[in-house]
């Protein structure tokens, strides 16, 4: 079932827990120091100093950190705690930060080479790839529990679709064992992207449009089983506090 909205959520189910996935831990703990994030998009290739402020290399001694300890936990609630416990002035404005101390799951799934840190040579690939292993597998036992829920998805064109798919993927390995299913859910996609008022088929192969991955992915083929797809578009200042709104109004009834 899939159904097209402008920038309204008054029908969107909201009792079922909403649950967060991070990628951008960087905007994150830029935030909780100076209160903005600030990175110049019209750099040219010459510009042999993009990303590499001392700041954003200190998430690298953090995820290191974490690894040589031998920590169990991802790299978004190891990040999380370190800004909860450190001196950072804006720190009540942090996802991580609020993950951790609310102990809801937040995670971050590192492509090598897509992330300014990885440009610093504290780097360790060892460590990022095993701190967002933990990340995803944590994610994969959130995603077990899915069924009667919801996904959204803001923004993402590839990353999250690929990691939600290849999670819901192995949820559903493990409850076909044991006799179950992981059908009934919800995802909201909100993006910019002029869709179809009938977008419950995939796009023809030979349009662009069929690599728009939230479409086929989330939208279509893992709700294709007895699922319900939304797709919102707007942009994030809009969408978003919308969403806080609506998921508000319901909580005070």
């Amino acid at each position: 079932m899939a159904m097209k909205f402008k920038v309204t959520f008054s029908q969107l189910p909201t009792n079922p827990p909403i649950r967060g996935e991070v990628v951008l831990p960087i905007t994150d703990i830029d935030q909780t120091y100076t209160l903005t994030f600030n990175l110049t998009e019209n750099c040219s290739t010459t510009d042999k100093f993009i990303g590499l402020w001392k700041e954003t290399g200190m998430l690298n001694d953090i995820i290191n950190d974490a690894y040589k300890k031998k920590d169990s936990c991802g790299m978004g609630e190891s990040l999380g705690r370190f800004i909860e416990h450190g001196a950072f002035p804006y720190k009540d404005l942090s996802l991580l930060a609020a993950g951790y101390r609310f102990r809801i799951p937040v995670t971050a799934h590192v492509g090598i080479g897509y992330d300014i840190i990885h440009e610093h040579p504290n780097c360790d690939g060892a460590a990022t790839g095993a701190l967002s292993y933990n990340d995803f597998l944590k994610l994969v036992s959130v995603v077990q529990k899915l069924d009667g829920g919801v996904v959204m998805n803001f923004g993402s064109a590839v990353m999250a679709p690929e990691v939600f798919l290849k999670a819901l993927s192995m949820a559903r390995n493990v409850a076909h064992q044991k006799g179950k299913l992981i059908n009934h859910f919800t995802t909201l996609v909100c993006d910019l992207h002029d869709l179809p008022d009938n977008f419950s088929k995939e796009a023809p192969k030979d349009s662009p449009a069929y690599y728009f991955r939230p479409w086929k992915t989330m939208l279509v083929r893992t709700v294709a089983d007895g699922g319900k797809s939304y797709y919102v578009k707007g942009k994030h200042a809009d969408t978003i506090p919308a969403l806080w709104t609506a998921i508000s109004k319901e909580g005070i009834k």
